[in-house]
């Protein structure tokens, strides 16, 4: 048997019998499997099979950091009909049956992400080999697109690692590091990139080895062999899941069912069920509207942002101000992105402060065995601080985040186009100061910039990039792409108060206070808007964010664009109460010494300061429905004021800035799901009862006569 290519696969017999299955798909960055690869497949596995020299095999990649990262999710979106997403759910069964049933040893040689379709293949094979590399992770995410793992997942995971941590990872979508990986049982061997394909060659040489199952616990035998204890591990996962997700997910609970039908019925009745759920959850409004999510992240990810402008590369960034937020973009900066950081402070304090809070999320990483002590020692190196501007002769960009004062921030901007050079950009992290008017002394205005990250930054995905008159499209794509290198999810926004994330989660924020104000418990209020969808309520967020924040930002919304964002007075009497919130241990809810674990309390004493008795007459779904026709209106006045360039934009950032509901798919999506006539009628009814702050914009009462819709 000589070398035989075909399109994506290529199939090599060495001088040792052990036959090299290469996947390298032409033209792309990535390997997906896709429902086309299934006649290149099986010819590969008649041509093993009618060859008696081959003594076991090697699937590996041809790409140099990834083995395989999933099946490639366009080809669910030509389905039509929940039938035919079973059928591609049940080649991909069969096609790995195949494989599991070979009478030599498969062998997967994993290097990179290995994941969705690409670990139900390594899983179908006799054994895993996987390498240190940081960029190696294994994992079935598919329930992040509303669907479940469709090619036998739901049966070879729990037959490798156990039931129990085999729902935590398709439940969750968490992806295991190698070592994790090994640990677990998922993986045989972990070996340096360097002999990943000997390593793998020797194990195919050694015959077909019986994969020791994970020992398991006394506690995880009763509950996994037994029928009662299946009982309890099952209702206890379907419990927690609904929790979490308010059952507002269908996946997660299809996931559950699928996998105690293999563990009841056994392994044909398991694959059954799963194939048939696949095809079912494919149809989900659920699982279009997160599949529509992976699409736009995937397009932004090739743009700019500034047209065909290209980005220049940053080899050095600082940062000004040590504080919460400084630290947060430092460590993101750094760890991430990989460029040397300047912090800059007015006293050693602050520079201190921003250099622990890396060295607490390292040290965190590294006591998970994340990282090794030498890759965090590497990593704080590029952490260095000054009270002066030293060290900032050649920064390519300056990202600033000191509290919001006009006249201080237009003193840094002065003390950047001194300090640094020509080209250096200065990146403003304000929430809601317009950037011209940072911009307005400076000499370079084409160089400031508005990029503002959400707290805490380390785990917030959203950035604002703000663009004033003046910006440069250099500029522009610059800042961009590095905020993409710190691992962010950036849009392009129009200049201007609040920009679009502040400025409609403004609205919303406004109008769970006026509920309040009405007499609805501040639980009640929470509980309506988790129900909905978001990750916390309103109130929570608050608490989390400062009351203070809100009172500064209020003002500056009013006064740019109008009364509807007038905060109710009676705050006031919050912050005369010393109340901001979780940071003074004192807002809606009981912090501190009276702070229940797990669980929080309301502090009844917030009624008395506000001169409310709580005595909630409206339904849940009154309360989510007066938030978020709010958010939707302004969402739409901002696409219709050039504030956000697209829906696809104002999707994203609404979901990845403040946790807009990800099965809505965003405030556009969610309202062509409600349609356009729908949403005015709302908004006309609580004009009706409420005031002018409900009027729809002009651009929804346009759509309503013309029955238009945001998407196609």
């Amino acid at each position: 048997m000589t070398k035989q290519q075909q399109n994506s696969f290529s199939l090599a017999l060495r001088d040792d019998h052990v036959a090299v299955i290469t996947m390298d798909i032409p033209g792309e960055s990535m390997n997906v499997l896709k429902a086309s690869f299934a006649d290149e497949i099986d010819a590969i596995l008649n041509t093993l099979q009618n060859d008696n020299s081959a003594k076991g095999v090697v699937i590996i990649s041809g790409k140099k950091d990834s083995f395989i990262a999933g099946a490639d999710i366009s080809m669910l979106d030509s389905c039509e009909s929940a039938e035919q997403a079973e059928d591609i759910a049940r080649m991909g069964q069969q096609m790995f049956d195949r494989l599991e049933q070979m009478k030599i040893p498969v062998v997967a040689a994993i290097n990179g992400p290995c994941l969705g379709g690409g670990l139900e293949l390594a899983m179908a094979c006799h054994s895993r080999i996987a390498t240190d590399s940081g960029k190696t992770v294994l994992g079935l995410p598919e329930v992040q697109l509303g669907l479940l793992p469709g090619s036998g997942g739901t049966q070879r995971l729990p037959r490798l690692v156990g039931v129990q941590k085999a729902l935590d990872m398709m439940l969750t979508g968490k992806q295991l590091r190698a070592v994790q990986a090994k640990k677990a049982g998922l993986v045989d061997e972990v070996v340096p990139v360097s002999i990943l394909l000997e390593a793998a060659v020797k194990r195919a040489l050694q015959g077909k080895t019986k994969t020791a199952a994970k020992s398991k616990g006394m506690l995880a035998k009763l509950l996994e062999n037994t029928g009662p204890g299946r009982n309890i591990l099952f209702s206890q996962a379907l419990k927690q899941t609904l929790k979490k997700t308010q059952g507002n997910y269908p996946a997660p609970v299809r996931i559950i069912e699928v996998v105690r039908k293999g563990q009841d019925g056994g392994y044909a009745a398991g694959l059954n069920a799963e194939a048939k759920a696949f095809g079912q959850l494919c149809m989900t409004k659920e699982s279009a509207a997160l599949r529509s999510l992976f699409f736009a992240t995937t397009q932004m990810k090739k743009e700019t942002g500034a047209g065909k402008t290209q980005p220049q590369k940053v080899n050095k960034a600082a940062v000004l101000g040590g504080g919460l937020m400084g630290g947060g973009i430092a460590n993101v900066s750094s760890t991430k992105a990989g460029v040397p950081v300047r912090i800059k402070d007015i006293n050693e304090q602050g520079i201190s402060n921003a250099l622990k809070y890396s060295y607490d999320l390292l040290q965190k990483k590294f006591k998970r065995r994340f990282i090794s002590k030498a890759e965090m020692q590497k990593q704080l190196l590029l952490l260095t601080g000054s009270t002066d501007y030293s060290g900032f002769h050649d920064v390519d960009l300056v990202i600033e985040a000191v509290f919001e004062d006009l006249d201080l921030k237009q003193k840094m901007v002065a003390d950047i186009e001194e300090h640094c050079a020509e080209h250096t950009i200065f990146a403003s992290n304000t929430s809601s100061l317009p950037i011209a008017q940072i911009a307005a002394k400076a000499a370079r205005p084409e160089n400031v910039i508005g990029l503002h990250y959400f707290s805490p930054v380390d785990k917030m995905p959203l950035v604002e990039v703000i663009a004033h008159a003046k910006t440069s499209d250099q500029t522009i794509a610059t800042t961009v792409a590095f905020a993409r290198k710190q691992g962010k999810t950036p849009i392009v926004v129009k200049d201007g108060a609040g920009f679009y994330v502040n400025r409609i989660l403004a609205l919303y924020m406004n109008e769970a206070a006026n509920l309040l104000l009405a007499g609805e418990p501040i639980e009640k209020i929470d509980k309506a808007l988790v129900k909905f969808g978001f990750p916390v309520g309103p109130m929570t967020l608050l608490d989390e964010v400062g009351i203070d924040v809100g009172a500064k930002i209020s003002p500056i919304l009013t006064e740019q664009l109008g009364e509807r964002f007038a905060a109710p007075a009676a705050f006031d009497k919050l912050l005369a109460d010393g109340r901001k919130g979780k940071k003074s241990a004192k807002g809606f809810y009981q912090y501190g010494k009276n702070e229940k674990k797990g669980s929080k309390t309301v502090d009844s004493s917030v009624y008395n300061v506000l001169g409310v008795t709580p005595a909630g007459t409206l339904s849940a779904d009154v309360i989510a429905r007066r938030c978020t026709v709010q958010m939707l209106n302004e969402a739409v006045r901002c696409l219709d004021e050039g504030v956000i360039a697209s829906a696809r934009d104002g999707d994203i950032g609404a979901i990845f800035g403040i946790g807009f509901p990800p099965f809505l798919g965003g405030p556009f999506r969610y309202i062509d799901t409600l349609g356009v006539t729908n949403l005015v009628a709302s908004l006309r009814q609580f004009e009706a009862e409420h005031g002018e702050r409900f009027a729809p914009c002009s651009r929804l009462l346009t759509m309503a006569e013309q029955g238009s819709r945001f998407y196609p």
